[in-house]
C-alpha cells in the first residue's frame, strides 16, 4: 500500500514517518498517510511567505476563477469524496454527499465573495484644521494562513479555511486531523488543478503537539482552528501576535416551549442530536421541553430515535454510523455511565459496542452531570422540563459555551426575548441550533470560540483594513 504524500508547496513529498488510517466501523485499514517532520512545517510556511507574494497581486477576477474552478473540480471527484469521507471518518453515505454538497457551495460563495471586497471613502473635513481631506478604507490580504481542520467536517471545514483565505487573496497551509487527512490531501490536488500558484499550498499532515510549531511561527498571519476548547485555547496563547480564529465546543440547547409545533419540533430534533453520530459541535445535547408539553415530546423524540437506522455507514439507507474511534466512544460512555449512577434514566440507548454508540436519550438529568455541563461529541441528548420561559433561557444560558441555541415558540417576543439574552453565537428561532447554512456567519460566545466562519466574514478575519489619507490641498496642484 503506497501512502499519501503531503502536499508541500505545492509538491508531492513523501516521508519515512507514516500514520495508519482506519475505516470506523470494522477498525480496518484503510490507507497510509505521510506525516510532515518539523522541518517539513517550516518549509510550508517559508513556502507559503513566498506563495502570498503571487496570491495578494491577484486581480478579483482571477481569484474568483480559480474558486469557481475548485467548485467545479469538488463536483467532478464527488464519488470519489464521498468514498473517502465514509472510510476515513466513518460518515454515512447520506452525510458525506451532504457535505461535498455543501464544500460546492462555500467555494462558490467564496468565489463570489472575491469580487464584493468593498472598501468605503470617509470624509475628514469635520473642523478646520482637516479640511481638504479625504479617508480611504480598504481591505487588503493578511498573508499566510495556517487552517487546522477537525475530523468530523474533514472537506467542508477544510474549504472554509482554505476558500475565504484564497477569496482574501492569502496563501494556505492546511494541517488536518490525523483521523481524516485524506479529504485535505485531496482538496489540495484539487487547488492545485485550479490554478492556485503552487507555493500558497501546502498540506501538512502530522500530530497536534507537532502542528503547534505553525501557531508559533511568527511568519503566519493568521491561525484558523476548529476543535476542542482546550487546544484551542491553548493555540491562542503560543500564537503570539497573529490573529487567531477559534470555532469550538458547544453543548447546544433547544428550548420547545409549550406553542411549540411539537412534530415538527422533534424531528429536528431527532436529527440534531443523532446526525453524524451527534459528532457536531452544535449537536442538539440538552433539550429544555416546557412541562405542558414534555410527554408528549418525550414520546415523539423516542419515537423517531427507534426509527433511524444504525449500521454499516456504506449502505444508503443507514442513518447513524460509527463514532471515529474506541477512544472517543469510550469517553462519551462513561459520561453517559456515570450519569445514571447519579440518577439519571437512559429512556433509550445507553449502550456501546466497539465505536458503534446506540442513540440516547437520558431523563432525570441535572444541571451538574457531565452530559449537560460538558460537551459529549457522542449521539447522547437530554430531556428536561421546565415551568417558565424566563427559567428554559437560564438554564440553557449556564455553562462555559455559546455557539447556538435553538427555540421552538410562535410567540415572536419570546423569540426576541431569548436573542437579547442569550450569550451565544446565533439564535435559531423554530429550529434546532445544529442548523447551519455555509454563508451565514457562524461562530461562539464565551468559551466556544472567537471571530466567525462563512466566506464574506472569514475574509474579514482574514484581511485587514487600512487607511490612505488625500489632502487634495497639499500640493497635488
Amino acid at each position: 500500500m503506497e501512502p499519501y504524500p503531503i502536499l508541500l508547496g505545492g509538491e508531492k513529498k513523501k516521508t519515512q514517518e507514516t500514520i495508519s488510517v482506519r475505516f470506523p466501523y470494522t477498525g480496518e485499514l484503510y490507507c497510509q498517510v505521510c506525516q510532515a517532520t518539523n522541518n517539513d512545517l517550516k518549509a510550508a510556511v517559508t513556502s507559503a511567505v513566498a506563495g502570498f507574494e503571487k496570491t495578494k497581486k491577484l486581480p478579483a477576477h482571477a481569484r474568483a476563477e480559480i474558486l469557481e474552478n475548485l467548485a467545479d473540480e469538488i463536483h467532478r471527484r464527488s464519488a470519489e469524496l464521498v468514498d473517502v469521507m465514509i472510510m476515513e471518518g466513518g460518515k454515512t453515505r447520506k452525510f458525506a454527499t451532504a457535505e461535498v454538497a455543501r464544500a460546492g457551495i462555500t467555494v462558490r460563495t467564496s468565489a463570489e465573495e472575491a469580487k464584493r471586497i468593498y472598501g468605503e471613502i470617509i470624509p475628514l473635513d469635520l473642523s478646520g484644521d482637516t479640511e481638504g481631506r479625504t479617508g480611504f478604507l480598504r481591505r487588503f490580504p493578511l498573508g499566510p494562513v495556517v487552517g487546522i481542520v477537525p475530523f468530523n467536517f474533514p472537506l467542508n471545514l477544510a474549504c472554509h479555511k482554505l476558500a475565504p483565505a484564497i477569496a482574501a487573496g492569502n496563501s494556505v497551509v492546511l494541517k488536518p486531523a490525523s483521523t481524516t487527512p485524506v479529504s485535505s490531501l485531496i482538496l489540495g490536488e484539487m487547488a492545485l488543478d485550479a490554478g492556485l500558484p503552487p507555493e500558497a499550498i501546502s498540506v501538512v499532515p502530522c500530530t497536534g503537539v507537532r502542528a503547534e510549531a505553525l501557531a508559533r511561527d511568527p511568519r503566519v498571519a493568521y491561525l484558523s482552528f476548529t476543535g476542542s476548547c482546550a487546544v484551542g485555547w491553548h493555540l491562542r496563547e503560543i500564537a503570539g501576535r497573529k490573529k487567531v480564529g477559534l470555532e469550538l465546543g458547544g453543548n447546544a440547547a433547544a428550548i420547545v416551549h409549550e406553542d411549540a409545533n411539537l412534530p415538527f419540533a422533534a424531528q429536528r430534533i431527532t436529527t440534531g442530536g443523532f446526525i453524524n453520530a451527534g459528532q457536531v459541535c452544535i449537536s442538539v445535547q440538552r433539550v429544555l421541553a416546557h412541562r405542558s408539553i414534555y410527554n408528549e415530546l418525550v414520546e415523539q423524540v423516542l419515537s423517531g430515535t427507534k426509527a433511524l437506522k444504525v449500521g454499516d455507514p456504506r449502505d444508503p439507507a443507514t442513518d447513524i454510523g460509527p463514532m471515529i474511534d474506541r477512544i472517543k466512544a469510550e469517553e462519551a460512555y462513561r459520561k453517559v455511565q456515570e450519569a445514571i449512577k447519579q440518577g439519571a434514566r437512559a429512556l433509550t440507548g445507553g449502550t456501546l459496542e466497539e465505536t458503534m454508540f446506540a442513540p440516547t436519550v437520558l431523563a432525570d438529568t441535572t444541571a451538574e452531570m457531565r452530559v449537560n455541563r460538558e460537551e459529549v461529541f457522542a449521539p447522547v441528548i437530554s430531556v428536561t422540563p421546565y415551568d417558565d420561559f424566563d427559567e428554559a433561557l437560564r438554564i440553557a444560558n449556564t455553562g462555559e459555551y455559546g455557539l447556538q441555541v435553538g427555540i421552538f415558540t410562535q410567540n415572536l417576543n419570546r423569540a426576541m426575548r431569548a436573542y437579547a439574552e442569550m450569550d451565544v453565537g446565533g439564535v435559531i428561532v423554530n429550529d434546532i441550533p445544529t442548523f447551519r447554512t455555509d454563508q451565514m456567519p457562524y461562530g461562539g460566545a464565551k468559551g466556544s470560540g472567537l471571530g466567525r466562519e462563512g466566506p464574506r466574514f472569514a475574509i474579514e478575519e482574514m484581511s485587514e483594513l487600512r487607511l490612505m489619507v488625500v489632502n487634495r490641498d497639499g500640493g497635488m496642484g
